[in-house]
């Protein structure tokens, strides 16, 4: 194929009819008759807000003498391109005495025993939580009442805590893995456009179709998959895993399991702390998140509140150093959509934020959070990080009294007064939201950093330090508060066929990475043993 690189087309025009006039030009023909093409790549150049650009890369098949082509056209950026597809593992020749178990049904482990189920291996997935249909009745009714389900909720269940996100699959990582990702989540329903955005996402209300269409693939490829069913345990015997204990009591017997726990299973990382399986503590962020009106932030980064189609909801990206040192950034921006009580334990409150696919919410909002490192926690305990997590979400639901979020308004936080009204944005959390002095819920050196990025993101974003912008608490689940960790096989030094893997392991951060992390553990099992008979 023949690959045409940096296109620029107004985003005020009509993209698909532009774009095809635009190839047919550079490549000096006369129609698209009998070629077709697919985009490689899209991104936004809005620098200048009176002329914002939508810039492609495609492919173009069906020429005759691409070569010819290529060199009569000069220019750098026509090419033959060069495309890299991912290679299937080759089965090793050790056999497997027990079905390999995968712990854990968020993107890495559903990643993984999508691939041992297509390789032939059989595998158990185990999920604490429920399946995403009963897990959005729970969630819903959590956002509704207040009464939380600590089996299932935000954290716990089908498609991990992302699936309650944006559903968001950029990642700074370059692996080949990644387009393999894309591919199988378009493969079960999600939008094609992933595979050429630059910013890609699938929406919460994709994203919960997708990963139980690739959950009903998992079952028809020979695998079992079961809800509701935690590994409180794991059995060592001479170094090496030889079964997991669950809740209820029952025995599974394995030699191979990948534990892909997630960031927020706090009482497996004691559980596997009380075996000793090597594990470190390692620093996160913690902060708050940030509303703003979409229409604002639209006319901020376009020049428009109502963005051309081509553009969607606009989102940013803010980072910013303190005098004291600390990294202020944000973090997981949600155009378009709403923040949402993430708690997964009773008496602490946690947020985070979540966008549908079309992006089509009243207010943007993102986390605004300050590095945490491991002198901040108490103690040297390899779990401090936990309690340090705990402690604040605990602060943060005193203050309340319930699973209602503290909130500040922008103007007020930096003035240190409790907020009495709200002012043109309204919040979207639910429960619902109690006025509070978010410094009671926040380490000194979160508030002291927050007050002096806020106004300095206001120079960057115009209407970013807003006074009536909402300020709600508490972001505690940036990232896993330990790494569990794994040696040059990919297994724990403590015990051989354990895999941590993914975002609780700290082997990912985001959809993306973890799932490209499930593929490359389970490919890791598939080129030692073969598979099941």
């Amino acid at each position: 194929m023949i690959r045409i690189s940096n296109i620029k087309i107004g985003a005020h025009k009509e993209q698909k009819k532009v774009l095809e006039q635009e190839i047919c030009r550079m490549l000096h023909i006369k129609s698209m008759q009998g070629l077709s093409y697919h985009i490689v790549k899209k991104s936004i150049d809005a620098r200048k807000k009176e002329s914002i650009q939508c810039i492609y890369t495609v492919d173009i098949a069906g020429m005759k003498d691409e070569h010819k082509v290529v060199a009569k056209c000069k220019k750098d950026n026509i090419t033959i391109a060069k495309e890299e597809h991912y290679v299937e593992p080759v089965h090793g020749e050790q056999m497997l005495q027990y079905r390999p178990v995968v712990i854990g049904a968020g993107p890495a482990g559903l990643f993984a025993a999508l691939l041992l189920a297509e390789h032939g291996y059989q595998p158990i997935l185990l999920e604490r939580g429920q399946d995403v249909d009963t897990r959005t009745k729970d969630v819903e009714q959590f956002w509704q009442t207040g009464v939380l389900n600590t089996a299932s909720n935000v954290q716990f269940g089908e498609g991990g805590a992302g699936t309650f996100s944006d559903g968001k699959l950029n990642s700074v990582i370059k692996d080949i893995r990644c387009r393999k990702v894309l591919e199988t989540f378009v493969r079960f329903g999600a939008p094609e456009e992933i595979l050429y955005q630059a910013k890609p996402h699938i929406g919460t209300d994709r994203l919960k179709k997708v990963v139980k269409a690739m959950r009903e693939a998992i079952i028809a490829a020979g695998g079992e998959v079961r809800f509701g069913t935690q590994v409180t345990d794991v059995v060592i015997s001479e170094g090496k895993l030889s079964a997991l204990t669950l809740q209820t009591g029952e025995i599974i017997q394995t030699n191979a399991a990948i534990l892909a726990i997630g960031h927020s299973a706090r009482d497996t990382f004691y559980s596997l702390r009380d075996r000793q399986i090597m594990m470190e503590a390692k620093p996160f962020a913690i902060g708050v998140r940030i509303e703003h009106p979409q229409s604002m932030m639209n006319m901020a980064q376009y020049g428009m509140e109502d963005p051309y189609e081509s553009l969607g909801a606009a989102d940013y990206k803010v980072t910013y150093q303190a005098e004291n040192g600390r990294a202020v950034y944000s973090f997981c921006m949600c155009p378009g959509g709403k923040v949402v009580a993430a708690a997964s334990e009773d008496g602490m409150v946690a947020v985070n934020g979540m966008s549908d696919l079309a992006r089509d919410g009243e207010n943007a909002n993102s986390a605004l959070v300050v590095n945490v490192t491991t002198d901040d926690f108490d103690g040297n305990d390899v779990l401090a990080g936990v309690e340090f997590q705990r402690k604040w979400e605990q602060a943060a639901y005193n203050l309340s009294g319930s699973f209602k979020a503290p909130v500040q308004l922008v103007g007020d936080f930096l003035n240190n007064k409790v907020s009495t009204a709200f002012g043109q944005t309204q919040p979207s959390y639910r429960p619902g939201t109690v006025f509070c002095d978010l410094s009671l819920c926040l380490p000194g050196f979160v508030s002291e950093s927050l007050r002096e990025a806020i106004p300095a993101f206001g120079r960057k974003i115009k209407g970013f330090d807003r006074a009536d912008a909402i300020l709600t608490g508490i972001e505690t689940r940036t990232s896993s508060p330990v790494r569990i960790t794994r040696n040059e096989q990919y297994q724990s030094p403590s015990a051989e066929g354990l895999y941590p893997c993914g975002e609780g392991a700290w082997y990912a951060g985001g959809i993306m990475s973890a799932a490209v992390d499930g593929i490359r553990i389970a490919e890791q099992i598939i080129m030692k043993y073969q598979p099941m008979k």
